[in-house]
């Protein structure tokens, strides 16, 4: 039986898990099925939204119907927030810098990001670490299991 006192860890997740989370199985999916349970905290921002809305659209042909129940899901389970802080560490592509704001604004302890790139690369910013949803998926299984948390 879960510890319900337990601090749940707090995240963003990154529009590229999220898009492959909601149309494949696999990592992705099971960082997304730990939102949906709300046994992680995640946070999101508009720009998430926006960007994950126009992804879907473009690159998998989803309806506007689809789109906006899953945004309604995701807005649902996850926390909102809008970032007051600018930041511009990732200079190849701005987006990700929106994802780094979120992160930050949000207090978020993890960043769970499939971008190779960019943003896994620097591995950790603002004391936020960016892993990917394989490493993710192992601290939490780790966290859970002894019971601690890890920052």
């Amino acid at each position: 039986m879960p510890d319900e006192s337990k601090t749940k860890l707090r995240v963003v997740i990154d529009t590229n898990v999220i898009v492959s989370g909601l149309t494949f199985k696999g990592q992705p999916r099971e960082v997304l099925d730990l939102t949906w349970k709300g046994e992680i905290e995640a946070y999101i921002s508009p720009f998430i939204l926006r960007e994950l809305t126009s992804t879907l659209k473009k690159d998998f042909g989803w309806s506007n119907e689809q789109i906006k129940d899953t945004i309604q899901r995701i807005k649902a389970k996850t926390n909102s927030i809008r970032p007051k802080v600018k930041v511009s560490v990732v200079k190849e592509k701005d987006g990700d810098n929106r994802i780094l704001e979120c992160a930050i604004e949000g207090n978020a302890q993890y960043l769970i990001s499939g971008d190779k790139k960019h943003l896994l690369p620097l591995k950790q910013h603002q004391g936020i670490k960016i892993l990917s949803p394989a490493q993710f998926l192992m601290l939490f299984t780790n966290v859970n299991s002894i019971g601690t948390r890890q920052r």
